[in-house]
């Protein structure tokens, strides 16, 4: 008959089995960090890898406790060993076709799977679906790192801007140069980056004849196109530019609810800030370059309408326009210059 030897004489029978319950606990957690998650043995050497290595198990490991509570309290009890065995059934075949598109196959879900992922709000579709391009991926990569050089860049213009307000050169020597010398190394950097994406574009003759195109239209710019390809990935995952704008948060949404609310139209939050972002500054480009878009623009304002209102306007025309000209494979024609 099993029992439990202790030399406590001040514990009671039900304490004496709580402890014993958490001794468990705690063994099984040095099992789990160990044979589940590898925290031993350590391949590093260097004490702050060494650190990283054991952070990084550590947060594996409460990640592991986390997800086997959730799934206990919802579903039922598996064990971490159990749940990584059914996630690891949830794979996906790349298929291939004649042009080299290559589309993904998800596989069933098992009914373990199917619950954890429904837990976590994950999806669970197993409607195959298509996958981008090596080159639009690569240019994707590429504009993420441009992104960070150019941030990194402009801190260290500011620095620099700021220090010759109010520090003498002559007496600061080292602190100019180094400032000086990372602007230098970040725009050469930057301007690497360009030329591996101008080649890559150059390299495809559906997103070079793209790229043209988009350019063709005042007002829109380089980055603003290539952002345009990445995130479309070539123009095939809109069907059209109103869905396009939705998710890159131009498009307006009444602010409605039943008979009692009545708002004004807003755009919403949840978007790609950066797009949105850069087709505000094509908007703002397009009404000092286009006359077209000025004269829009005065018009309105003068009307008394708001000024950010007929901003989002211009947005949504400058991406109708796009759209507009992928489409139909011909660069944008001012029909203005031809109205007198």
């Amino acid at each position: 008959m099993p029992g439990v030897v202790t030399n406590s004489g001040n514990l009671s029978n039900e304490e004496i089995s709580k402890q014993y319950t958490n001794l468990c606990q705690v063994e099984e957690a040095f099992r789990i960090t160990k044979h589940d998650l590898k925290v031993r043995p350590i391949y590093h050497w260097t004490p702050s890898r060494v650190r990283a290595h054991i952070a990084i198990s550590y947060l594996a490991f409460c990640l592991v406790r986390h997800l086997e509570y959730r799934v206990s309290i919802q579903y039922k009890k598996l064990s971490p060993k159990s749940i990584v065995h059914s996630l690891s059934k949830v794979q996906a075949s790349i298929l291939r076709d004649f042009d080299g598109k290559r589309y993904v196959l998800p596989s069933e879900f098992t009914q373990d799977a199917k619950k954890i992922y429904q837990f976590m709000g994950l999806e669970t579709s197993i409607t195959p679906y298509r996958l981008e391009s090596k080159e639009i991926t690569e240019i994707k990569k590429l504009l993420s790192l441009r992104e960070k050089l150019v941030s990194q860049r402009s801190g260290y213009k500011s620095t620099l801007c700021e220090y010759k307000h109010f520090l003498i050169r002559k007496e600061n020597v080292v602190i100019f140069s180094i400032h000086e010398k990372m602007i230098k190394e970040l725009s050469k950097q930057i301007l690497k980056i360009e030329m591996n994406i101008d080649k890559l574009i150059k390299s495809n003759d559906k997103l070079k004849k793209q790229f043209d195109l988009i350019n063709s239209i005042k007002g829109v710019g380089p980055q603003t196109a290539l952002f345009m390809i990445a995130f479309t990935d070539g123009f095939t995952r809109f069907e059209t530019w109103r869905k396009f704008a939705s998710y890159c948060g131009v498009a307006p949404f009444p602010h409605r609810s039943g008979t009692s609310v009545r708002g004004k139209t807003k755009v919403s939050n949840l978007a790609n800030k950066k797009i949105k972002s850069l087709l505000d500054m094509c908007a703002k480009s397009a009404i000092q370059s286009n006359p077209e878009m000025k004269i829009y623009y005065e018009r309105r304002t003068t009307e008394g309408k708001p000024k950010m209102s007929t901003i989002n306007i211009i947005r949504n025309k400058l991406l109708s326009r796009i759209f507009a000209v992928v489409k139909r494979e011909t660069p944008y024609v001012n029909t203005l210059a031809y109205s007198n």
